[in-house]
């Protein structure tokens, strides 16, 4: 174990991979920062771009991105009260009343700090976990994987609330275009309309480029104005008195991490929760909760190590299992599966290399991107400042060029066309995106372990509730069903009020 790695540690010392390293963190520094695009967007763009490069070069280029996309996130965040991404509207509460109060140099520091230290906690637990994982998965067999594929599907279409019916359709059509294509086991082609391209089946990489990159640049066209507020006037001092409030506030960002990895390693939940629940634990066990959302620093330290230790552990059920622990996740599974490393067992077996070799990545963007974060915090609060209108043309053209520099075909840029109008109207209707990704990801896989299931046990169902790790799983599958209403249910018999701060407008 110590030899992998160690070779996934020296394949990264060589001038190409540490330049493109570097590449990947000044992208998704600039990614991060402008709301909209995030990291999902970043590794869309970049998924063809990488079809030339070494699979080495392509894990570090999007282990650059990924670990510097919270950072990016964080500076919009308490600048303008604008969170880059997602997770980062948690670090809003308190970074930007910080920065209203002429701290935003205090807030900033400490985000960068807490980024850092969190991604290496991160790191540790995806090391120490790995080789147990190895050992699980090699109990698994197709009963067990198509049972896994199932619970992927479910956890992630009940993990956003309120839209548990939404994610299952979501989830459900999302297996009808995986279907589409040649079947290996029938030997027929389905639902192609006599398109020969589609005889493949729907290809991944532009699929996903339209859902993401897309529909996020139809919905900034739409949207118009600039992207967020002015962001002149702020004084970006104390920069240093923010890296020690990380450090005299330890179990803060202790806790931040531990929650970080502990949900990041569950498929379909995301950066979000994973910020908001450290939040409100800190709020909790503080002793001065009212003084949150006011510019409290422990309200900006504690979302932020949770962010970046959620990155590292996500990256356990994607590689172990094949099952994407949230969106970035879901293109990065497009990014190994177009450089030929299929996310499973065999994965774990058959490229150590690779992937110690992207943990170092990850864990070098995590600690360096918060330093180079500090060096150009003024630039970057200026990219949020670009008109919507000239932004978005630029992107999707990249996109699209992108998409068809991967085949070198016309149908991609169409696919990704019609891909993008799909994810633009989903999120007008309120519909997940998530669950399609997973179908799209899985699909095929489900499909035959199905199959192979059905021949092992000459046609019955009875396997499934035979074998330990299936029952298991059939109980994990139920017990996320079933979550949801219960939860709605005992929310009517028995309200309650719970005050949190709330943010402040823009």
């Amino acid at each position: 174990m110590l030899n992998a790695w160690l070779d996934g540690f020296q394949s990264l010392l060589h001038f190409k991979q540490l330049l493109f390293l570097s590449l990947g963190m000044i992208m998704g520094l600039v990614f991060g920062a402008v709301p909209g695009l995030g990291g999902t967007t970043a590794l869309a763009l970049l998924m063809p771009l990488t079809y030339g490069l070494d699979p080495i070069t392509a894990l570090a280029l999007s282990g650059g991105v990924m670990g510097a996309v919270p950072m990016g996130g964080s500076i919009s965040a308490i600048l303008l009260n604008t969170p880059g991404s997602a997770p980062n509207a948690a670090t809003c509460l308190d970074g930007y009343p910080l920065a209203q109060q002429g701290k935003a140099g205090l807030a900033i520091g400490a985000a960068a700090s807490s980024n850092a230290i969190g991604g290496l906690i991160g790191t540790v637990s995806l090391l120490a976990v790995l080789p147990l994982s190895k050992r699980l998965v090699l109990s698994f067999g197709p009963p067990e994987f198509f049972l896994l594929s199932i619970l992927g599907l479910v956890m992630v279409a009940t993990a956003s609330r309120g839209k548990m019916l939404r994610g299952l359709v979501a989830g459900g059509v999302g297996l009808m275009i995986a279907f589409v294509g040649f079947d290996q086991v029938t030997g027929t082609v389905r639902y192609t309309f006599g398109v020969q391209y589609l005889w493949d089946g729907v290809h991944l990489v532009p699929a996903l480029i339209g859902l993401f990159a897309g529909a996020e640049m139809i919905k900034l066209w739409m949207k118009g104005g600039v992207i967020s507020g002015s962001a002149s006037g702020v004084r970006i001092t104390r920069l240093t008195d923010g890296l020690l409030e990380t450090f005299k506030h330890w179990p803060t960002v202790l806790r931040g991490s531990l929650i970080g990895t502990v949900v990041g390693a569950v498929p379909g939940v995301g950066g979000v929760v994973a910020s908001f629940l450290s939040y409100s634990l800190t709020v909790q066990v503080s002793k001065d909760p009212d003084s949150f959302g006011k510019g409290n620093i422990q309200g900006v330290i504690a979302p932020e190590a949770a962010i970046n230790a959620k990155d590292s552990s996500a990256l356990i059920p994607t590689i172990a299992f094949g099952i994407p622990g949230g969106a970035e996740m879901a293109v990065f599974l497009g990014i190994l599966v177009l450089h030929g490393m299929q996310p499973g067992p065999l994965m774990l077996i058959n490229n150590q290399k690779e992937i110690y070799g992207l943990v170092w990545a990850l864990t070098a963007s995590c600690v360096l991107a918060g330093g180079l974060g500090l060096l150009f915090v003024r630039p970057l609060s200026m990219v949020t400042l670009l008109p919507a209108k000239k932004l978005a043309p630029v992107v999707m053209t990249v996109a699209f060029i992108g998409s068809w520099a991967v085949d070198q075909t016309i149908e991609n840029v169409i696919l990704s066309g019609v891909f993008a109008i799909l994810g633009y109207a989903m999120s007008r209707l309120d519909y997940p995106r998530l669950p399609i990704v997973i179908s799209l990801v899985l699909g095929a896989g489900l499909e035959r372990n199905f199959h192979q299931t059905m021949s092992m046990s000459d046609g019955s169902l009875a396997v499934f509730f035979t074998r330990y790790i299936c029952l298991i799983l059939v109980a994990c599958i139920a017990g996320a069903l079933l979550l949801t209403p219960l939860r709605s249910t005992l929310k009517r018999l028995f309200p309650r009020t719970v005050a949190y701060p709330e943010r402040r407008p823009s």
